[in-house]
Parts: C-alpha cells; sequence; structure tokens
C-alpha cells in the first residue's frame, strides 16, 4: 500500500522536488542569499514534507485498504465510510452498482428458480407416459422389438432421472436423511430396474458384501450406484459386474468392477469434470460427460472416498469409502 501511496503522489512529490531545486539555483546565482541557509532550508522543509506524507498516509490509505480488505461480495454493511469529497464519488458510484447488482442477482435467482421448477414439474409430468410407454412395451410379444424398444426406454428414464437429481443437487444438504441403509436391497433394486438392458448385452453381476450395511443418505447413495452400474454396462459385452463390500478400520468399501473398455490413464485425472468423455472415444455419442460429475459432486456431499482403478481395454473398478460412522454423526447433525 505504500509503493501505491507514493506512486499515486508521485507527481506532487516531483513537483516539491522541483521547487527545492530551484530555490536551490536561484541561492546560487543570487549571491544575496547565503547557501547554507537556502540548504538549511531545502533540509527542514523537506523533512517537514515526508512527515506530511506520514502523516497523510494512514488518512488516506484508510478507505482504500478496508476496501482491499473487504470480502468481494455485494453486503453494503461492510463497505467502508468515505472521508474525502473523492472517496464519496467513489463510495455513491460502488454502492449504487452493487443495489443494481444485487436486484439483477435477485431477478436472476427467481428466474433460475422458477425455471427449476417448471423443469422439475415438467420431468414428473413425463414420468406419467413414460409409466404408460413401460406398460405397452411389456405387452408386446415380438421379444427383439421389445429389448430394443426397453433399451430406448431406459436411456430416456435414466436421463430423466439425471435431470431430476441435477437439479436437486444444489439443495442437497436440505434432502439428506441419514441412517443405516441396507446395501443387498439397495443393489438389487438398481439392478433389477437395468436388468433388461442387461440381459439385451449379455451382462450378469456378481455380488458379495461381506459389509451389509452402511450409514448414508438411501436415495442418493443409490443414484451414486446406479451411475456407476450404467457406465459398467454400458461400456461392457457379455461379462460380468463383480460388486463386493467390505469393512476396514471402521470403514465400509464398496467396489464396483466390471471388465469392459476401461479409461486410458491420462483420462482418469478428469473424468469427474463436467462435460468430459473420453479422449480415446471422443466421438462417441452416447456419453453425455455428466453421471460421474454428478457423482463426484454427490459423494463430496455425502463424505464418501471414491478411488479409480481401471486400465484401458481391461475394466475399470469404482471404490466408494464410506466415511466412519462418528464422522457421518457430525454431517447429520449440521
Amino acid at each position: 500500500m505504500i509503493r501505491k501511496f507514493l506512486a499515486e503522489r508521485i507527481s506532487w512529490i516531483l513537483l516539491i522536488v522541483t521547487f527545492q531545486l530551484l530555490a536551490l539555483f536561484v541561492a546560487f546565482v543570487d549571491q544575496t542569499v547565503p547557501l547554507s541557509s537556502m540548504l538549511y532550508y531545502i533540509l527542514l522543509s523537506g523533512l517537514l514534507f515526508i512527515f506530511f506524507l506520514i502523516s497523510r498516509y494512514r488518512k488516506e490509505t484508510q478507505f482504500y485498504m478496508e476496501l482491499e480488505e473487504r470480502d468481494n461480495d455485494l453486503d453494503l454493511t461492510t463497505f467502508p465510510e468515505a472521508d474525502s469529497p473523492f472517496e464519496s464519488v467513489i463510495e455513491t458510484n460502488v454502492r449504487d452498482q452493487m443495489e443494481r447488482l444485487k436486484q439483477e442477482a435477485s431477478f436472476n435467482q427467481s428466474l433460475l428458480e422458477q425455471e427449476k421448477d417448471e423443469l422439475l414439474s415438467w420431468i414428473h409430468e413425463v414420468k406419467t407416459p413414460m409409466t404408460a410407454m413401460r406398460l405397452i412395451i411389456d405387452r408386446i410379444d415380438d421379444y427383439k422389438l421389445k429389448s430394443q424398444l426397453t433399451f430406448e426406454w431406459m436411456r430416456i428414464h435414466l436421463l430423466l432421472d439425471q435431470q431430476l437429481h441435477q437439479k436437486r443437487i444444489p439443495f442437497i444438504e436440505n434432502d439428506l436423511y441419514i441412517e443405516e441403509v441396507e446395501l443387498e436391497p439397495l443393489l438389487f433394486n438398481e439392478i433389477k430396474s437395468l436388468r433388461s438392458w442387461c440381459m439385451q448385452k449379455g451382462i450378469g453381476f456378481d455380488i458379495d458384501l461381506q459389509a451389509e450395511t452402511v450409514l448414508t443418505d438411501a436415495k442418493w447413495l443409490a443414484f451414486i450406484c446406479r451411475q456407476l452400474m450404467t457406465n459398467a454396462i454400458k461400456y461392457s459385452e457379455k461379462s460380468e459386474i463383480t460388486i463386493t463390500s467390505t469393512e476396514e478400520a471402521g470403514r465400509v468399501k464398496l467396489m464396483i468392477q466390471d471388465e469392459g473398455r476401461g479409461i486410458d490413464r491420462k483420462d482418469l485425472p478428469r473424468i469427474f469434470e463436467k462435460g468430459f468423455t473420453s479422449t480415446t472415444e471422443h466421438q462417441d455419442q452416447a456419453a453425455t460427460g455428466m453421471g460421474l460429475y454428478l457423482t463426484d459432486r454427490i459423494r463430496k456431499a455425502l463424505k464418501i472416498d471414491i478411488e479409480v482403478r481401471s486400465e484401458l481395454g481391461r475394466g475399470s473398478t469404482f471404490i466408494l469409502q464410506f466415511p466412519e460412522p462418528n464422522e457421518f454423526t457430525k454431517l447429520g447433525s449440521m
């Protein structure tokens, strides 16, 4: 701040120095004024000017220091009070702009809320014809046609489900219900909903659950498992998906392993980024780049650690490590 203060007043400092040099030059040319007396005057005036700068520094920089230290938000109560005419101009202009920004932010937030509510309403309305469509598909006798229609129905259903949860994620803290969740019925329910897709691709499940329960939110954990299983199914053919659970040092691990196409090593650090699909299969139109992104956001809210092991052409393994019960109790009480 000192350097900025001096840089701001460099023209005034140079002007004072010029005046003193001019006085020294006049004393040197005009012998009526002793040169020693002029040097004494310049020394005293220079010291006075330095003391003046020091005294003005604290007064003239306080407003800007408080402005620099405040949080960059729209809270006007933390805005420093002006102590000079120029500071008043800055304060008035900034306050007016912040007020307009607050009004615009409030208006945009209301629009977003309205859009979210309309989208959620639309998704729930679409579920009715989707249910009717599924009943119609179940009555089709042609197995091949039924499988194709079921697969396309499943894709639409999963995309709608993804959109529904994406809109709810910003408010996930208000929607958490922490309880002891039994893994077996939760996983079997998800597998059952994906059964027709698995049959079409010749995929089976091998499940071994040594740890039977976890302390978490059942609805959001189901969504995470659904995303990981759909990814495993999507990128696998005629193979098995292995799901196991163990408990180590009071923490439950849930592992979902497939034998699909795998993930390139250079892509692993980016798989949870929004919209990222793949560099090796960049032309894949079926990938949206949202499933793992949403999974990562939800698992953070649930304090679940995730580890990914994968080898291109040999499959992938996703390991969910749940928090210790006492750690999650703190989350539930927040």
